[in-house]
């Protein structure tokens, strides 16, 4: 497994929570990540050394910071095997599938069509495709998820028509983990004329994306679960797409000119979808979360997650009182249940032992009528995480945790 002290140096909040007199152990790296020096360093660097507008000024400090935004573009393209102009920047994932939804949905879809999504889904990759849906009469439909809970090629196949316009999907669910084979999903979809959007907020943290091998249409990330700031997020999409969509938003930066008459001429993608001022410490400090991504290595980070979800199914199952949802995950996200405690009571004993876990519905509130229950713990962990951590969390979870006396019926 990886140095995880060595890696926790990099980390100042670490430092921070060493003297408050008990364990912290952060186990809800899916919700966010914790942010290394570096990128800290990098975002300040913006405002420290820069500060400047990006694509305005006819001076220096204006020039680098034009010339920062294209490096990160540029980087972020590498990073998951895109062109640099199929980068668009964002404010999260939530933005980016919001705008292929408006800026492709709205345009291209009607009533007869049909989109898919699963009941696995987070919220910001299906209330978008429901006000589609509202908009232009298309259809959603489901991919059914098989026993344990996996979105398959086999099953897209049972529903997808020729009618499909756009399947919407997650790489790594944010509830139950699984990881979704896309290249095969996309191979399907496209066999019958339709789109794949790939929503990538659990995977691109955590495992090596290739979008040209994917062949997905659309892909979105945050950069806030993969150790880069809040507030800056990434939309791939294929050129050609790009330049049929709509932008979500318009304003300053992205167009060419307009007139009196309401002609107005857009900039070829990105900049067609990047009106207003983008958030620029983000943006900094986004391309040095992927630096340091990179200098640990994807695969490496994968290996970790998956030794590290193994190592704490082997310790949970031992644990009579606790229910694993996700035992075969694909990834570092573990999803509970303590027999006869309401998942919120769960998480606030826990906290009281030092430990931070996430509990609730997860913004994924299709998959209580799957798993028959209003809501889980859900403990998810990262490269900095090591056993140390998992065995923490299984001797808290070992004396239960009716922390607020209230009950399952």
């Amino acid at each position: 497994m990886l140095d995880v002290a060595k890696i926790r140096k990099d980390f100042p909040i670490f430092e921070n929570h060493k003297n408050d007199g008990k364990p912290f152990v952060y186990l809800d790296n899916a919700a966010t990540a914790f942010k290394p020096k570096c990128v800290i360093d990098a975002c300040s660097s913006y405002y420290l050394e820069d500060g400047a507008n990006a694509h305005r000024g006819d001076y220096d400090i204006a020039y680098h910071v034009d010339q920062k935004v294209e490096h990160s573009r540029a980087h972020v393209a590498k990073f998951i095997n895109a062109e640099t102009h199929e980068i668009v920047f964002t404010s999260g994932t939530s933005m980016s599938l919001n705008l292929v939804a408006f800026g492709y949905g709205i345009k291209y879809l009607k009533k007869g069509d049909e989109i898919l999504l699963t009941e696995a889904e987070h919220a910001s990759n299906v209330l978008p495709w429901f006000k589609v849906s509202e908009m232009t009469g298309a259809t959603i439909k489901y991919i059914p998820l098989d026993g344990e809970g996996r979105c398959t090629p086999e099953n897209l196949e049972k529903v997808i028509t020729n009618n499909t316009k756009v399947v919407s999907i997650a790489q790594i669910t944010n509830v139950l983990g699984y990881k979704i084979d896309i290249k095969a999903m996309s191979k399907i979809a496209h066999k019958y004329g339709a789109i794949v959007v790939c929503d990538a907020a659990q995977s691109a943290p955590h495992i090596k994306i290739d979008v040209k091998d994917l062949d997905c249409d659309f892909l979105s990330f945050s950069g806030h679960k993969l150790c880069g700031p809040t507030g800056i997020g990434v939309l791939y999409g294929k050129f050609d797409l790009l330049k049929k969509m709509d932008p979500f938003m318009t304003g300053g930066g992205d167009n060419a000119r307009f007139d009196m008459c309401g002609n107005v001429a857009y900039l070829e993608p990105p900049a067609k979808f990047e009106a207003g001022t983008q958030n620029l410490a983000g943006i900094y400090g986004l391309d040095a979360a992927l630096t340091y991504l990179e200098s640990i290595g994807m695969d490496e980070i994968e290996k970790h997650d998956i030794e590290l979800h193994d190592y704490a199914i082997s310790k949970l199952k031992d644990l009579e009182n606790v229910i694993i949802y996700n035992e075969h995950a694909d990834s570092g996200i573990i999803t509970l249940n303590v027999k006869g405690v309401f998942a919120q009571d769960e998480a606030s004993y826990l906290n009281s032992k030092g430990i931070c876990v996430r509990s609730g519905e997860h913004c994924a509130k299709l998959l209580k009528e799957r798993l028959k229950v209003f809501g889980t713990i859900r403990v998810s962990t990262y490269f900095y995480n090591d056993k140390n951590d998992i065995d923490i969390l299984v001797n808290a979870l070992k004396e239960g945790g009716n922390f607020l006396d209230a009950y399952f019926n």
